[in-house]
């Protein structure tokens, strides 16, 4: 599996015992987790600059993770918006509902991604979005 770089929407700054936020674009933090294999290796937060933007919140939001080499998001909902900025980027889109916890999501996610590659139900989610 190698390294991966995963972005989760959040609600405030408890890394790995946050939870997955209800929004994307507005989030007020985004958990940043580095991971290699199944292992988790780093653990960063980043604070959202667009979350009191009226407009365009996801798309900033896009730029930033872009800009951090994020690989892949784990989020409630995204705007059409978003979701397209990311796919442009090659970025994988794996929906999660919110109140879900982070570490439990990264490492179902990291589980999921190994044992049998992307599942199918997320195949279609992305499928969905295009």
């Amino acid at each position: 599996m190698g390294k991966l770089k995963i972005a989760v929407a959040t609600n405030e700054k408890n890394g790995l015992g946050d939870v997955v936020s209800n929004v994307f674009g507005r989030a007020k933090t985004f958990t940043i987790v580095d991971a290699e294999d199944e292992n988790i290796t780093d653990v960063r937060i980043l604070e959202n600059s667009a979350v009191s933007y009226h407009h365009g919140a996801g798309p900033i939001a896009v730029k930033m993770l872009v800009d951090e080499g994020v690989e892949v998001v784990l989020a409630n909902e995204l705007g059409i918006g978003a979701s397209e900025l990311l796919k442009q980027h090659n970025i994988t889109i794996i929906p999660v509902k919110p109140g879900t916890n982070v570490e439990e999501a990264i490492k179902k996610a990291l589980r999921t991604h190994k044992e049998k590659g992307m599942p199918e139900e997320i195949k279609e989610q992305i499928q969905k979005t295009t």
